[in-house]
């Protein structure tokens, strides 16, 4: 199990510190490097990279947004290869449809919590 957590604190570590560099050193905007992270991982995804690097690090590289990019090209593969063509169009949504449930059930659940404030 330690090996586990370490692998997987190593390789999400990494992704972020990739991340946090392209931050500080570049004029790139957090939103530009987030939208990557997806396009990154649907690319990876889609050439069968992600998947091996995903077994390996575990959580490390599933939690991350390219993550998120490699499930919705597995997703789209899975479901052109059962569905056709209309597969293309809702596998990324079938596959990533209960992540996308938590993160708005959530969302809702901490606004009604919490109060927001006016920056000034």
């Amino acid at each position: 199990m330690g090996l586990t957590l370490l692998k997987a604190f190593l390789s999400g570590g990494t992704l972020c510190l990739v991340g946090q560099l392209l931050i500080d050193k570049t004029k790139l905007t957090p939103a530009r490097i987030l939208t990557a992270y997806v396009v990154a991982g649907v690319i990876l995804g889609a050439l069968g990279v992600y998947e091996p690097f995903a077994d390996w690090a575990g959580a490390g590289a599933t939690v991350p947004l390219t993550g998120f990019g490699n499930l919705l090209a597995k997703g789209v593969r899975e479901a052109v290869a059962e569905k056709g063509l209309l597969g293309a169009f809702t596998g990324g949504f079938t596959a990533s449809a209960g992540g996308i449930g938590a993160a708005l059930f959530f969302s809702l659940l901490a606004a009604l919590i919490f109060k927001s404030k006016e920056k000034y």
